[in-house]
Order: structure tokens, then sequence, then C-alpha cells
């Protein structure tokens, strides 16, 4: 059996962003519960020279949008990036699930060839379509996700694994 592109991107997207979202949700609650502004874990980082919290979740919304975008040929979604809060944060995170369920299978057809060009701060990359996301688009998700989890578990959010994991659906 082959694996489509769809298969190996917008699912997994979806899946680990309805993750994310519980954990952010668990961060309000936790904030809640100990009665401090939540504001504190969105602005949170482990080393002075990182991005905070809000930085990891935009990025990986980005990382989901931009990837299920540029290989269906679409133009990424743009969003303001002016979250500030943890319900914030959620709501971005619900718009970048609203695109990728709106993407559809055929979308992706044949993505594995298409050239994906992106520029960074510095340079310009261009991948065929299955090197980008398999060496770009998804470690660079997973990358800011695990840091998510990691900034709310090292602030005393009651987080585990299966957190991080969600709920395998079939």
């Amino acid at each position: 059996m082959q694996i489509s592109m769809y298969e190996l991107s917008v699912p997994m997207f979806v899946h680990s962003l309805k993750s994310l979202r519980a954990i952010l949700e668990k961060a309000t609650a936790h904030a809640d519960q100990r009665k401090f502004d939540s504001a504190v874990l969105a602005n949170s980082r482990l080393f002075p020279d990182m991005l905070p919290l809000i930085n990891q979740i935009q990025i990986a919304s980005d990382a989901a949008k931009g990837a299920a975008a540029r290989l269906s040929g679409l133009e990424p979604p743009k969003f303001e990036d002016n979250e500030k809060t943890l319900p914030e944060l959620l709501a971005r995170i619900d718009k970048t699930i609203e695109f990728l369920l709106s993407v559809k299978p055929e979308q992706l057809a044949g993505s594995e060839e298409r050239t994906v060009t992106i520029k960074t701060r510095h340079n310009t990359h261009s991948f065929p379509g299955l090197l980008f996301l398999r060496h770009w688009a998804i470690p660079n998700f997973y990358f800011h996700v695990t840091t998510a989890y990691n900034l709310l578990r090292h602030n005393g959010v009651e987080l585990g694994k299966a957190d991080f994991l969600g709920r395998v659906q079939g």
C-alpha cells in the first residue's frame, strides 16, 4: 500500500494540533486553579534567547498551514501573529485546523515532485514536495509543538506523554 502526501501531512497536522489545543487548555486550567495570569505561561521561555510559548504556537501553526498550502499549490493563509493570550492561541489553532480541513486529498495528488520554495531570513530553499514534507515541514512543526509542550511542562502544567501524543483514532 502506498501512502499519499495528503495522508502524510494533513491528518497528522490536525491530530497534533488537537493535542496541542488540549495541552493549552490544561495550561489555562493550571493558571486558573493557581490564580495567576496565564500570560505568564504565554510569555514563558526556557532560556532568554529563545522564542516564548506564543511564538512556538504561531510557528507550529504556520508550519502546518504552510505545508498543506504549498503542497496543494495554494498561497498559505496569513495570520496576523498578534496573539498575546492562551485563549487567542487556542483560536489560532482552531483557524489552522479549519484551514487544514478545507484542503482535500486530490489537491495534494502528485505533490511529491512539486517544487516548494521557502524563504527564510538568510536563504531561499527549494525542494521537491516529498523532501520538503519529510525534511523541513514535519520536523519544523514537531520542533515547535515539542518546545511548547516542554515550556508548559517546565512551568508546572501537569502533562505527560499521552497529552503530547493525543488520542489515536483510526
